[in-house]
C-alpha cells in the first residue's frame, strides 16, 4: 500500500475482508503518519521509499493512494518493478501521462487498473445491469460533487502537500461513469469555472455538460465552497423511473429505498473494486476499469480542459 491518508485507510479496511490478501509493506510520504498507520493496522514494514517497499519479500502488487500528481509516474515505477498496480483515480492529471501509462502497461503484460469506484458501487452496478438489459434508458444524469475545502487539507483534516483538482480528480468519476453507463463516448462537452483560489491556485466551482450520440445528457456541478452535506450524489433520470445513488446506497425518485444488498458480495464499493483487481491478477485477465478502458475518460477530460481554456 502506497499512501497513508484517508483513502489508504478505506482500502486497508476493505482488504481486511478479502481472504488470501496480506498487506506486507506501507510506503508513505510523512514518516509520523506512515508509522502510525502501519502500527494501527499491523503492517510490519513501512518506508518513505517506494522501491524499498516493492522489493520486500512477498510483494506481488501495489495499490497507490498517493497524491494525484504522482500517480502516473509511480504506476509506471511499479510496473517497471514487475508488480501489478491499482492506482487511485485519476491515473494522471493530463492526457499525455495517461497515454504513457497505458502504453507501459500494455507492454508489461501486468495487471494495471484504476480506482473508478463508481463502476463497483452496488447502487451503480444495479443501474448498469438494467441499462445494459434494456430495462432502463438513461436520459439525464444529474450529479452534484460538493466539498468544503478552502484550506489545503485532506478528509482527515490534516494538511496536504499537494493540491486537489475539481476537473482532473472529482469530475473524472462522473465522466467515466456517464460513458460507462451509456456505453458511449461523449460527443459534445463544455465546461465553465469560477475564479481561482488566491492561495490554492485552483478553481473552486465548476459546471460541466456532456452528451453522447444516443442523446443522453449529463449535468455535473462541482464545488469546494459548499457548506452542507458533502460528497457526490447521482440522479439517474430514465424513461422508466428516476433513481438517486449516494455511493453504495440507492433510492428511487420518491426516496423509497431500493435493496441492493444482493448485487455483489459486499456493500463496500472500494472493497469490491479491490476484489476485482486481485481476481484479475489470479485469473490472468483484463480487469474492469483497466488503465486502457479508462483512457477514454481521460480523453474527455482533456477536451473539457480545452473548453475551459
Amino acid at each position: 500500500m502506497a499512501g497513508e491518508g484517508a483513502i489508504a485507510r478505506k482500502h486497508l479496511a476493505g482488504i481486511g475482508r478479502i481472504e488470501g490478501i496480506e498487506v506486507v509493506s506501507l510506503a508513505g510520504g510523512n514518516p509520523t503518519d506512515t508509522e502510525e498507520l502501519a502500527n494501527e493496522v499491523g503492517v510490519d514494514h513501512w518506508s518513505l521509499d517506494l522501491d524499498e517497499c516493492l522489493a520486500r519479500p512477498g510483494v506481488d502488487a501495489a495499490i497507490l493512494t498517493t497524491p494525484t500528481q504522482l500517480h502516473a509516474a509511480q504506476a509506471i515505477q511499479v510496473l517497471g518493478a514487475g508488480k501489478h498496480v491499482l492506482v487511485e483515480i485519476p491515473m494522471a492529471d493530463n492526457l499525455a501521462d495517461s497515454r504513457r501509462l497505458v502504453d507501459v502497461a500494455e507492454r508489461s503484460g501486468l495487471t494495471a487498473m484504476v480506482c473508478h469506484t463508481r463502476r463497483f458501487n452496488p447502487s451503480h452496478q444495479w443501474l448498469h445491469r438494467r441499462i445494459a438489459a434494456g430495462e432502463l434508458n438513461l436520459q439525464h444524469l444529474v450529479v452534484e460533487t460538493f466539498f468544503f475545502r478552502r484550506e489545503n487539507k485532506n478528509a482527515l483534516g490534516k494538511p496536504r502537500t499537494w493540491t486537489d483538482h475539481l476537473l482532473w480528480h472529482h469530475a473524472c468519476h462522473t465522466v467515466d461513469l456517464f460513458q460507462y453507463q451509456t456505453g458511449e463516448i461523449a460527443d459534445n462537452v463544455s465546461a465553465l469555472q469560477g475564479p481561482s483560489h488566491p492561495e490554492l491556485g485552483i478553481a473552486m466551482d465548476m459546471s460541466i455538460g456532456m452528451t453522447v450520440p444516443s442523446g443522453a445528457v449529463c449535468s455535473l456541478a462541482l464545488s469546494f465552497n459548499n457548506e452542507g452535506p458533502l460528497g457526490t450524489f447521482f440522479r439517474y433520470i430514465c424513461d422508466n423511473g428516476t433513481y438517486i445513488a449516494r455511493y453504495d446506497d440507492l433510492v428511487d425518485g420518491d426516496e423509497n429505498v431500493i435493496n441492493v444488498s444482493g448485487v455483489d458480495v459486499s456493500m463496500d464499493g472500494i472493497e469490491l473494486q479491490d476484489r476485482e483487481f486481485f481476481a484479475a491478477i489470479d485469473e490472468g485477465r483484463e480487469p474492469n476499469a483497466s488503465v486502457a478502458q479508462c483512457l477514454d475518460a481521460m480523453s474527455t477530460l482533456d477536451r473539457l480542459e480545452q473548453s475551459l481554456n
